[in-house]
This record gives structure tokens, sequence and C-alpha cells, in this order.
């Protein structure tokens, strides 16, 4: 990274599935803004995290080391204290660097309600905070309004008013804003910076109040074909979508005004890579399920787009992962080898044993148009051809004409440590 490095714009949603936006052709999506930032990126169509799980995907997007390699394997496991991290790479080469928002790296009590203030105004210590020069966050809580943030300017926890996403995003900009004019004291260089932005939308509850966007009628929310017709499945999805695409509008809302704060003027297109994406998505009702962890496309694939001073927007179909970030702050070389990958792993290191969530251990590897799962003990449990099945309708684990394909893949699997 050189002293005229760019300044880099990290925001991450949670539970944002790649299919829920406008500019990917989601009729129910109001997303302006979003919709106006992939019209000037890179949009990875492909993307996926490596774990379709809060805690174990942000471990892999931070280090660039997939879990449990990263030291998380369960749930409740902390980020190790000494993790290298994006924030370590970026200071190592004189740059300043802040995160704002939800953590969910830190050492939680398992025993504590995971909805509410409990988990959201625990504290983590500096040697938990990932390297960051500036933290202010929270660990998780699920508080969508009125959010508690601690850290570097804040010593105890302190309830702020408002919407989750407007907050955070406000004082994000505020930061960038004061390092306008920042020098690097060994060249007199203007100093380049970091800024991770962790919102929690539009993570449940879905029928928390959102920003005053009003939730979208049940019965009029277009459900994808691969939801079940007809009996809970279906009920259960419209009541939860309607308050989900609510919270991405709001969201939408935030992060526009994030983005024109921090890199909208001539100075910042020309200065300011922005990355947006978001840690997993939700089932939604597919194939009759819920929430994460599950291999499928609606919980796996993610949204990605990377504005990047001198790169050409496009549509990419590499298949690029979360665990990629860390090279994505090298800008267009980078952006070019990545959007060459062939094949990216996804997996889910351990069960989460709360409600809904994908049931076993699994591992697995995603090509650009193929997706192969492996049960724990390696054998396969689905294989899919998605250039011809996108919504994962047609299970080929078990068909013979599709086992040398299939052999091949396998080999292609990464094994935990």
């Amino acid at each position: 990274m050189s002293a005229r490095a760019p300044n880099v714009l990290l925001i991450l949603t949670t539970q944002l599935r790649a299919s829920a936006l406008g500019y990917a052709g989601d009729p129910n999506a109001r997303t302006p803004h979003l919709d106006a930032l992939a019209a000037e990126s890179v949009n990875f169509t492909q993307a996926v995290t490596p774990h379709p799980f809060g805690p174990f995907a942000r471990a892999a997007l931070l280090t660039g080391e997939p879990s449990p390699a990263n030291g998380v394997r369960d749930y409740f496991d902390p980020l190790p204290a000494g993790a290298r991290t994006l924030a370590h790479a970026f200071a190592a080469q004189g740059g300043g660097t802040a995160f704002f928002g939800k953590w969910h790296l830190g050492r939680r009590d398992p025993q504590a309600p995971l909805v509410g203030e409990a988990h959201a105004r625990t504290l983590i210590p500096p040697s938990g905070r990932g390297g960051f020069d500036l933290w202010e966050g929270f660990e998780s809580g699920f508080l969508l309004n009125d959010p508690w943030l601690h850290g570097t300017r804040l010593p105890e926890p302190v309830k702020f008013p408002g919407y989750q996403s407007d907050v955070l995003c406000a004082r994000a900009a505020e930061w960038m804003a004061g390092q306008t004019g920042q020098q690097k004291p060994d060249t007199g260089l203007p100093g380049n910076w970091l800024c991770v932005v962790s919102l929690e939308a539009p993570h449940p509850p879905y029928d928390a109040p959102a920003a005053g966007m009003r939730p979208r009628d049940p019965q009029e929310i277009v459900l994808s074909a691969n939801v079940p017709r007809g009996g809970e499945a279906e009920a259960r999805a419209r009541r939860e979508l309607a308050g989900y695409y609510a919270h991405i509008e709001a969201t939408d809302r935030a992060i526009g005004a994030l983005v024109r704060a921090g890199a909208g003027s001539r100075r910042g297109r020309e200065d300011t890579v922005v990355i947006f994406t978001s840690v997993h998505g939700d089932m939604h009702g597919a194939h009759g399920l819920f929430r994460k962890g599950w291999p499928h496309e609606e919980s796996a694939r993610v949204p990605l787009l990377v504005r990047a001073p001198g790169v050409a927007p496009r549509r990419e179909a590499g298949a690029v992962s979360l665990l990629d970030l860390p090279a994505m702050l090298g800008g267009a070389p980078a952006l070019e080898a990545l959007a060459k990958r062939d094949y990216a792993a996804i997996s889910m290191p351990s069960v989460v044993a709360l409600p809904h969530q994908c049931d076993r251990v699994w591992r697995g590897v995603r090509s650009r148009t193929r997706k192969l799962v492996l049960n724990a003990d390696g054998t396969p449990w689905l294989f899919f051809d998605l250039g011809r099945d996108p919504l994962e309708q047609h299970n080929l684990a078990a068909d013979p004409a599709h086992r040398a394909e299939l052999a091949d893949l396998t080999r292609r699997v990464p094994r935990f440590d």
C-alpha cells in the first residue's frame, strides 16, 4: 500500500441475502441508494459468505482465514486476542482505522438472553477489538432501535436514541469527516483510512420499527417459487418478509447518507474504495426452511459491490467469497484476479443450537454454476446445477449421470483444520 493508497469504506449488513435488492431484480425491494451504488461498482453476482452464520463469517472476513482456522469454531467463541485482521494490515502501511457497529466476536455469556440489553451492553476490552485505532460498537443484542455503544471514546455503554443503522452511519460519517486534512507524520502526505461500518439490520426481529418505513402488506409480497405454498411456511414467510423489506429500505437510506458523506464528493470518488456486502442471508421459507446456517443460496449467497477509483462498473460472475475482502484492499489488480476465480469454499464448522438453524456440520464448494455440499463424514448431501436450477429444486447428489463431476468437485472441498 503506497502513501497515496485510497481510503476504504467497508459496509456490512446482517441477514441481507443477495437477491433481496432492487438492482438484483427483487420486485419487493426498494433500495434506490444501493441500486445507484451498484450502477457504479463491480457487482460480484455470485459472491458467497464462507460461513452463513454471524460470528464465523465475521471472523473470516476480518482475518482472511476461514473458521475454525481463525479460532472461531463455536457460536460463543471470541475472536482470539492475537488474531491479525484487516485493521492490522492497513495500519502496518500507515493507515488509520475505525470500526463502528455490531462486533459479535466478543466473549459472551451463553446463559444470557440473546435478544436485549445483556449482550448489547457486553463490554469488549481493547485487546478484543481486532486492532482498530478507534472502535465503537456493541457485541450483539439485536436492538435495531436505540442501540447501546461503547468503545474507544465511550468507556461504558451509552444508549443512543434512533434507528440503529442511522445512528451508526451518522457516527461513522462524522469520524470520516474528521480525517480530512490529516497527514502522515513521516511523509506529510494525506493519510488514508479504513472505516468498517457493521450494521445489524435487516436481522430479526423483523417486526421492530424501521425508522418510519411501513411494513409491506404480507399478501402483496412476491414469493420465490421454492417457498412451499398453502401452509405455515408460506404464511410465516409473508409475515417476516413484510418487516424484512421495511428494514432493508430504512437501511438503504442510511447507507446512502453514509456513502455521500464518506465518498460522495468528486475527491471522495477519486480516493475512496466503497465495499458493500452482508455476512449472510436468510432462508425466509425457501425449501420450507428459515434463518441461516443452511448451504442454500438464500442463506449463503450475499451481495458484494466494490466501487473503486479507476475501475469500470460491471457485473462479474467469479466465485468470490468474503474471505477475499482483505485482498480487495489491493485495488484494481486484485479485483481483476478475483473476477477469474472458479471456486469458493463454504462450510458450517459447528451446529448452532438455536431454533430453525441448520441441523448439521457441513462443508462444500461453489463454482459459478455448481454447488456441492458434503456431510461431516464426507458423504454427499446436496449437489445442484445452479445454471439450470438456480432455485435448487433438484438435488443431483444421488444421480449416477453426475458421478464423475461430483467426484471432481469432492476433491476441491477443503477440510477443516
